[in-house]
C-alpha cells in the first residue's frame, strides 16, 4: 500500500487531507470504476490526486474495496473447451475488457455435458463472482434452469437459449444465407450441410439460414443431405464420408465450423475429389487457419473477439440492475478458392 511520511501506510483520507479534498473524491478518483474516476472531479483536480498518489506510493487495498462495494470485481466465465481456437479468441476479448475495466476472470470448461455445466456453475458461483459469462448454453437452456442462476446476473456468448436471456452472439442465420447465396450464383443446385451439433445454436442458426435461402429459390435441401457433427475435424470428416460416397454426391458442401470444414477436406482428398474444382466448400468464423489452407477456405467471418468486449459490457449494465437488449454483431464472407468457379448460370431467384 505504500508508508506515509511518518511511516505508516498511504491511506485515502491523508492523501485527501494534504489535498484540502472529500475523501470520498478521492476514493472516486483512485478506486471507482472507470465511469466514475471520469465524472468524479475536475481534470486538474484528478491529476493532483494520482499525482500525490504516485508520489506517496499509495496501493488501492481491494479486499477492503470489495467490502464497501459488496463486489468481487471478479466475472465467472463458463465454455465448452478453451483450447478451441473460436472459444480462446471470444475469450481474449472477454479478458481484455475485463483487465481495461478493472475485473478479472475465473474460466471452466464444461464439454458441453449439462450435468457438468450446472457443476460448473455451482462452483464458479462458490468464487462470489459479480457474474456469469456463459458460452455453453444450449437451445433447451437446460443448464441455466437452476435455481443458482435466479439472482446472479449472466450474459450468454457465442450461443444463444430457447429460453431468452441477453445474448451476444454473430447473426449466425445471416452467415448461413450469404454461404448459400454465394454457392446459388455460382449455380450450385445440390448441395449439402455439415451442421453441427443439433443442441448449439451456432450450428442450428447456420445451418436454418442456408437451408431457408435454398428453399427460398426453389431448391429445398432433402434431409439425408443435412448431417450432423461435432464442431471438431474428426466431426466433419465422418459427416463428409457419409454425404460425398455416394453417385448422386453433393457439389457444394456448406460445414457450419472452420475445423469441420478441414475435416470434409480431407475426406474430400481421400475420395479423389479436388476442392474448388471437383466440390465446392465454405466454412464458418474465418479462423486463421481458413486463408493459409493448401486450398484457401471460403469461410464466413463472425466477429468473435468483439464478441468477448461487448459480452463484459452487457454484463456490467445487467449487474448495475440494468436489463440491456441482446447483441446481434454482422458477419462477412470471405470467399476464397475452395469454393472455385462458377458451374451454372446463377440459381438465385425463385
Amino acid at each position: 500500500m505504500g508508508r506515509g511520511s511518518e511511516g505508516g501506510p498511504v491511506t485515502l483520507r491523508g492523501i485527501a487531507e494534504r489535498l484540502g479534498l472529500d475523501v470520498s473524491t478521492v476514493s472516486r478518483v483512485l478506486n471507482g470504476p472507470p465511469a466514475e474516476r471520469e465524472r468524479a472531479a475536475s481534470q486538474e483536480t484528478a491529476r493532483r490526486i494520482r499525482r500525490l498518489a504516485d508520489e506517496l506510493g499509495y496501493r488501492p487495498n481491494p479486499h477492503a474495496a470489495s467490502l464497501r462495494t459488496r463486489r468481487s470485481n471478479l466475472i465467472g466465465v463458463l465454455f465448452p473447451q478453451l483450447s478451441e481456437i473460436v472459444v480462446a479468441t471470444i475469450y481474449e476479448g472477454i479478458e481484455a475488457e475485463a483487465t481495461e475495466r478493472g475485473l478479472s476472470t475465473f474460466v471452466t470448461n464444461t464439454h458441453d455435458d449439462p450435468a457438468l455445466q450446472r457443476d460448473r456453475i455451482g462452483m464458479v458461483l462458490a468464487r462470489r463472482v459479480d457474474g456469469l459469462i456463459i458460452g455453453d448454453a444450449h437451445l433447451d437452456g437446460a443448464a441455466l434452469k437452476g435455481p443458482e442462476l435466479r439472482d446472479v446476473p449472466f450474459v450468454l456468448v457465442n450461443r444463444r437459449s430457447d429460453l431468452g436471456g441477453v445474448s451476444v452472439t454473430c447473426d449466425d442465420r445471416l452467415g448461413g444465407r450469404l454461404v448459400a447465396e454465394h454457392f446459388l450464383a455460382l449455380g450450385h443446385r445440390h448441395v449439402a450441410v455439415v451442421a453441427g451439433k443439433p443442441f448449439a445454436s451456432t450450428g442450428a442458426d447456420r445451418t436454418a439460414g442456408f437451408t431457408e435461402r435454398y428453399r427460398e429459390a426453389g431448391l429445398p435441401i432433402p434431409a439425408e443431405r443435412v448431417s450432423d457433427s461435432s464442431f471438431d475435424i474428426a466431426g466433419g470428416r465422418r459427416a463428409a464420408l457419409e454425404l460425398l460416397d455416394r453417385p448422386d454426391r453433393p457439389s457444394a458442401l456448406f460445414a457450419v465450423n472452420d475445423f469441420a470444414a478441414i475435416g470434409v477436406a480431407g475426406a474430400a482428398r481421400d475420395l479423389g475429389l479436388t476442392l474448388g474444382a471437383d466440390l465446392a466448400l465454405a466454412g464458418f468464423n474465418d479462423t486463421p487457419l481458413a486463408a493459409e489452407l493448401p486450398v484457401a477456405l471460403t469461410s464466413v467471418r463472425s466477429p468473435m473477439t468483439e464478441q468477448g468486449r461487448c459480452a463484459v459490457r452487457l454484463l456490467l449494465r445487467r449487474i448495475a440492475g440494468e436489463t440491456p437488449e441482446s447483441r446481434v454483431l454482422a458477419p462477412r464472407l470471405m470467399v476464397r478458392t475452395s469454393s472455385g468457379d462458377p458451374v451454372g448460370p446463377p440459381l438465385t431467384s425463385a
